[in-house]
């Protein structure tokens, strides 16, 4: 999805109901939209989920690890580190926030950093559980680069463990492994 700049688009279809549905649920909560800090927050929420939470959704897997390098022999493995992301819970529609490392046995083919980068973004900006992004992320490496093996872990804090009592700081650690970097330890090793 392409970021609408306000001031000079009209606002969409889909911006107008995030907004509507943001309204209700602040009134639901018996609070004042018209005066104060709230003036304002139900456009600014809509635009956040557009930008931010469900952006994703719009983004193809197939298309951003379209165009890759062809490259002489097999590299034994890249990864990349440290990316940072974000995500929505389904169950409580809390977000988290964490790091992912993406990995993959290229089997001939190779694609800019940046792709796995945009990779990680195309599933976390979706309301989908942290389990299952390692999982999509794996599993696109596998079918669009043809891979010898891919993994993905993300290292995430989720506010629905934070906010409700005393599991402040609490790290879930999720990991998929595919093909070849399902059996090899040694490879598994250079993720962590």
């Amino acid at each position: 999805m392409s970021k609408a700049d306000p001031a000079t688009n009209p606002p969409s279809e889909r911006h107008e109901a995030l907004a509507a549905a943001v309204r209700e649920l602040l009134r639901a909560c018996d609070l004042d939209l018209d005066h104060g800090d709230l003036r304002g927050t139900p456009n600014r929420v809509a635009r956040l989920w557009l930008e931010q939470v469900i952006s994703g959704y719009g983004a193809d897997p197939a298309a951003i690890l379209g165009d890759p390098v062809l490259g002489e022999g097999d590299t034994e493995l890249v990864v990349v580190r440290d990316i940072p992301c974000h995500g929505m819970c389904p169950h409580h529609l809390m977000p988290w926030v964490g790091e992912a490392t993406v990995a993959y046995l290229p089997k001939g083919k190779l694609v800019g950093f940046g792709r796995l980068s945009e990779l990680v973004h195309c599933f976390t900006r979706r309301l989908t559980l942290q389990e299952r992004v390692c999982n999509d992320i794996a599993d696109a490496l596998m079918e669009h680069l043809d891979a010898r093996g891919a993994a993905c872990v993300i290292t995430g804090q989720h506010n629905c463990l934070n906010v409700p009592g005393d599991k402040h700081g609490t790290r879930v650690v999720t990991a998929s492994y595919r093909g070849e970097l399902k059996t090899r330890p040694d490879l598994q090793a250079q993720l962590r």
